[in-house]
């Protein structure tokens, strides 16, 4: 009776790491076992870095809007401060949007801001 092996499956999941490492340099992209250790940590920094982008843009968006409000005259923490007080419930993508692309309107609601928070 022939002995019963598993190459289907093992030539398989090989194919399917291999796959992945498409596009890596050297050994990488052909070697096994090189190969699964790059796929891996490729895997595991996507993962980490998908949440990482969420944070950087924020950390964008802040920035550019107190620079704008720093422009009109009135702190980042006021201005925000103030918008809260008054009620306006706009993000902060938004709102560095509407820093560059739409100034005046960003004055207005630096001005809704200033209103409020005296």
């Amino acid at each position: 009776m022939p002995r019963a092996i598993s190459q289907v499956a093992s030539r398989r999941r090989r194919k399917k790491i291999l796959k992945l490492a498409k596009g890596a340099r050297l050994g990488r992209r052909n070697q096994i076992r090189a190969a699964r250790h790059g796929v891996f940590k490729g895997l595991a920094y996507a993962y980490r870095d998908r949440r990482n982008r969420k944070r950087e843009f924020r950390c964008l968006w802040i920035t550019r809007i107190g620079a704008a409000a720093k422009m009109e005259g009135i702190s980042y923490s006021e201005f925000i401060g103030g918008l809260s007080k008054a009620g306006v419930d706009i993000n902060r993508k938004i709102l560095s949007e509407l820093a560059i692309n739409d100034p005046a309107a960003f004055r207005d609601l630096v001005s809704i801001a200033r209103n409020a928070f005296v």
